[in-house]
């Protein structure tokens, strides 16, 4: 979605509030991103770490027959509604107050609420505390904010794909021990191991990261021009509305994939810990996958990546509905891993450079916005489907999703001139990319 450029010679003058004017970043970017590395690693493995197994823990409190799917499709999408509320807001704030201290918020208060959810009585104080969950937390768009916010710009794609990197490798280790240990011990003790990694990577982040921000001006706090000048930039209500069904798309499977897997193995005593196994293949492709996408989506271009890994997906979704053995979905989520990685790296840069860098935190916000929407729909539909038809028709609604996904991208989204340099030029100081 190409922008034109203004035709002046970029100065120190031209550098928005809140990000240094040097097109090659932050100079302590290498640390930052390294800190937020282990740091998303740490939060995204204590959050899979009970989060596939909601389902379970939901039947343990109480509920049974063909509410399961149901309230757990709504514990899912409880906290989605929450967080597209709170995600601009959260946006805007690190705007004006740092990246650095939303990252930190996100994490410290996010160990508080899940560690609190091992203690939840009902199913309505779950629903409750997931409603909170998503009012706090959003450590993904908060952290990819700040790291994109300190790196140069030509390392834009490989950076985001470390960091997509790290929530893959995190998504698939923590399913893996989790669904262990809750076989073992029950479903309880696994939220207070996420409540620690998640208080680890607060303190990570706190001690480790580096920014250098530098609030914007009081009249531009006071008139708002970051948001009228977002919302007015081409392109980027077009990749709002991506966000929203990738996600839409994604998250249809994920309240009866554990359902679906205890359906296949007929053991409710090993349901746990083969979803976790299967969760953790796919995130150990998806993460290889997104470091190589990275990569080639700097040269290649972020546009061709995302349509060819979600046609893939969507193609891939589709034998899932077939599966009768672990063995098979095995391969099937290898496969899946493997196409899916791309996805969201390519989606991040493409709004990096598309929007101004003093706009990143509330592009972000917004991308979280239409993101959590989706979340919150996709779940919600998903465990009606299933509770109505089954647990495999929704693989096929999740295919034809992603398919039609791909089709709007390729329609809709036109690639930044040049692919590597942002569509807002030199007038943000030649800018860096975000989530």
């Amino acid at each position: 979605m190409a922008h034109d450029e203004p035709q002046h010679e970029p100065s120190a003058r031209d550098a928005p509030a809140g990000l240094p004017p040097a097109r090659d970043g932050h100079p302590g970017w290498r640390v930052t991103l390294s800190a937020m590395w282990f740091a998303q690693l740490s939060c995204i493995m204590g959050f899979s770490f009970v989060m596939p197994f909601i389902p379970f823990f939901v039947r343990e409190l109480g509920v049974s027959g063909r509410m399961v799917p149901v309230w757990a499709g709504l514990t899912a999408s409880a906290a989605g509604i929450t967080m597209s509320i709170m995600g601009p807001i959260w946006g805007y704030l690190a705007d004006r107050h740092g990246r650095k201290l939303m990252v930190v918020r996100a994490m410290l208060g996010g160990s508080v609420v899940l560690g609190l959810m091992g203690l939840a009585r009902n199913v309505y104080e779950l629903l409750a505390l997931r409603v909170l969950q998503g009012s706090i937390t959003g450590t993904v768009p908060a952290s990819i904010a700040l790291v994109a916010s300190v790196v140069p710009q030509q390392r834009l794609g490989f950076s985001l794909g470390l960091m997509q990197m790290a929530v893959f490798s995190g998504g698939s280790v923590g399913p893996y021990v989790g669904g262990m240990v809750a076989d073992r011990y029950g479903y309880r003790l696994p939220f207070a191991v996420t409540a620690a990694l998640l208080f680890s990577g607060g303190l990570l982040v706190l001690f480790g990261a580096r920014e250098r921000f530098k609030p914007p001006p009081p009249e531009e706090r006071r008139g708002g021009a970051p948001l009228r000048l977002l919302l007015r930039t081409p392109g980027i209500l077009g990749l709002l509305s991506l966000f929203f069904l990738l996600n839409l798309s994604n998250s249809l499977v994920m309240p009866i994939f554990p359902l679906f897997v205890e359906e296949i193995v007929k053991s409710p005593q090993r349901a746990a810990s083969q979803t976790g196994l299967l969760l953790a293949v796919t995130g150990i492709a998806s993460a290889f996958a997104a470091i190589v996408a990275g990569r080639l989506s700097d040269r290649a271009g972020h546009k061709v990546t995302l349509v060819t890994c979600t046609v893939l997906t969507g193609l891939l979704c589709f034998p899932h509905y077939s599966a009768r053995t672990v063995a098979q979905l095995l391969v099937l989520r290898v496969l899946f891993g493997l196409a899916a990685g791309g996805m969201l790296p390519s989606m991040n840069a493409l709004v990096a450079n598309t929007v101004p860098r003093s706009s990143v935190g509330q592009a972000y916000g917004f991308t979280t916005t239409a993101s959590a929407i989706g979340w919150a729909m996709g779940p919600a539909l998903g465990g009606w489907a299933a509770s109505a038809f089954g647990y495999r028709l929704p693989f096929l609604i999740m295919g034809s999703s992603l398919l039609i996904v791909a089709a709007v991208a390729q329609r809709s989204v036109r690639a930044p001139r040049g692919e590597g340099a942002p569509a807002w030029g030199a007038e943000a100081g030649e800018g860096l990319e975000t989530d």
